[in-house]
């Protein structure tokens, strides 16, 4: 019995897959990638190494087996059929009788178009009848602290997203919440609305950076259209920066605001504070 994660050498596979290291074997884990060489130096930890594309079914051929607990890490080539890549997983872990399938999903309340993969993908997890955990995650810290240049280029934090709060945490947080459900029992067939334990708004976040950068980083807030044209301006394609400022629209009406507290409940500790996500970029 293994514990497999798909998208191991992504953003969030890599966080879980160090954190499963500290709780489980190295050989009990399997991390599923496209490109051996990133999964190295895990290999030679002891994890085994599974070769797979969410665009190749057959590569899915036989790396799933009986009573495997399976992370299916959402793909991240938004606008391609990411619920036809997903399904490609699904049916590959039903066919082998996994004993659970976990599936890193978006927020119930998000309605913006990035979301509807996600809602896709649920309805045919739900449909294989395949146990399943669904691990809704909210908005990450590093969307934003990753993407400090052009901020710190313009001393501006430029937003569509009003006087809208989000309930961000690391990345290093949903993952334990996800290590927890592969490790633990009593996690079948249940749906967590994961978010941070504090929602900011933009204006905060600005007057944080301003603190921690010792500049007045401004808090400027415009349309969805101004943002879409903002995004494109600086090379973004069209598809994707409507995407992303949609997601403004969705924050602006609350949607990302995830006050549960089921991330740090399975989590098993208080979320990141923004302001040391913040720190952490700035000394990055």
């Amino acid at each position: 019995m293994s514990i497999v994660v798909t998208g191991a050498t992504g953003n969030l596979g890599r966080h879980v897959v160090e954190q499963l290291l500290e709780k489980v074997p190295a050989d009990q884990v399997t991390a599923v990638v496209r490109t051996p060489e990133k999964a190295a130096d895990l290999a030679e930890r002891g994890v085994k190494i599974a070769v797979a594309d969410y665009s190749v079914p057959e590569t899915f051929d036989g790396v799933f087996a009986a009573g495997d607990k399976v992370l299916l890490i959402s793909g991240s080539e938004v606008g391609n059929d990411r619920v036809g890549q997903h399904k490609v997983v699904i049916d590959a872990a039903k066919a082998a009788g996994v004993a659970l399938l976990a599936y890193t999903s978006a927020p119930g309340s998000l309605t913006a178009a990035l979301a509807d993969d996600h809602r896709g993908t649920e309805k045919a997890l739900l449909e294989s009848g395949l146990a399943y955990t669904l691990l809704r995650n909210g908005w990450y810290h590093e969307n934003y602290t990753e993407n400090l240049a052009l901020v710190l280029q313009y001393n501006a934090v430029t937003h569509a997203a009003g006087e809208g709060r989000v309930s961000s945490a690391a990345r290093a947080d949903y993952a334990a919440a996800a290590v927890a459900v592969l490790t633990a029992e009593g996690h079948e067939n249940q749906t967590y609305e994961l978010g941070g334990d504090v929602a900011w708004s933009f204006a905060e976040y600005a007057a944080e950076l301003s603190r921690q950068t010792g500049r007045e980083i401004a808090n400027n807030a415009v349309s969805v259209e101004a943002f879409t044209g903002i995004l494109t301006g600086a090379g973004m394609p069209e598809p994707f920066a409507a995407i992303l400022a949609g997601v403004d629209a969705s924050i602006e009406k609350g949607e990302l605001v995830v006050d549960s507290g089921d991330l740090s409940r399975l989590a098993g500790r208080p979320t990141t504070p923004l302001a040391e996500a913040i720190s952490a970029a700035l000394k990055g």
